[in-house]
């Protein structure tokens, strides 16, 4: 059976962010049967666990066949197991191969950067003198990705793990003012986050943090 592993509380700022959301995602659109190891704060740091997910994080995965961690490889791992989420001609895996980096490398940092400083260091002053720079460079990347992506439904013909990596990197611009400059890609977002298997995998993902509520 394939596991991943999740956190069983996080604050509410991080619900429906967890990186481990993007496993979870891929599975439902996969068709995928999988069970969820919900771990602890001090799980994390466990030799154990330390030794499937070195840096005390979410999520790590296995299969039987293979123990993995870092999103980002993870979900090459089931596009390669599903046409679904990738294509199998050489140039359709190729590109979605890409997009998956091209969303990480490319688009993240810049959507990080500026995430960071509003949820973490707003009031330093480092942080004010920091911000706009880090905002004109994380619309420069938008308007890039963008222009790619005109009047398409997909970064390519049809939706692909790199669609899906990309939206939940877009799902971390939480600067409404900024994203609102980028109406196709707002459009954009809104499409993949209406796809069936988004929506019952972020049920899945908030019901955990519901069910821990409770039980407190």
């Amino acid at each position: 059976m394939r596991t991943f592993s999740s956190f069983e509380w996080v604050p509410d700022f991080a619900r429906g962010h967890v990186k481990e959301f993007r496993v979870r995602w891929a599975l439902e659109e996969a068709g995928l049967p999988y069970e969820e190891l919900c771990i602890s704060q001090d799980d994390k740091v466990t030799p154990a666990y330390l030794q499937k997910q070195p840096f005390a994080q979410v999520p790590c995965y296995e299969d039987g066949e293979v123990s993995m961690f870092e999103s980002g490889a993870i979900l090459l791992h089931l596009a390669e197991k599903s046409e679904v989420l990738m294509p199998r001609d050489a140039q359709g895996r190729a590109r979605t191969m890409s997009w998956v980096f091209a969303a990480l490398n490319s688009v993240e940092p810049a959507v990080s950067a500026v995430t960071h400083i509003d949820l973490f260091f707003k009031d330093e002053e480092w942080a004010k003198l920091r911000r706009p720079g880090a905002v004109e460079f994380l619309q420069h990347r938008l308007r890039q990705l963008a222009g790619w992506l005109g009047d398409r439904d997909w970064l390519e013909d049809r939706f692909t793990a790199g669609d899906l990596m990309m939206t939940t990197v877009l799902r971390e611009v939480r600067q409404e003012d900024v994203l609102a400059q980028f109406p196709t890609l707002r459009a954009y977002r809104a499409r993949c986050e209406a796809r069936p298997a988004f929506q019952k995998a972020m049920r899945d993902h908030l019901a955990l943090y519901a069910n821990a509520d409770a039980a407190a």
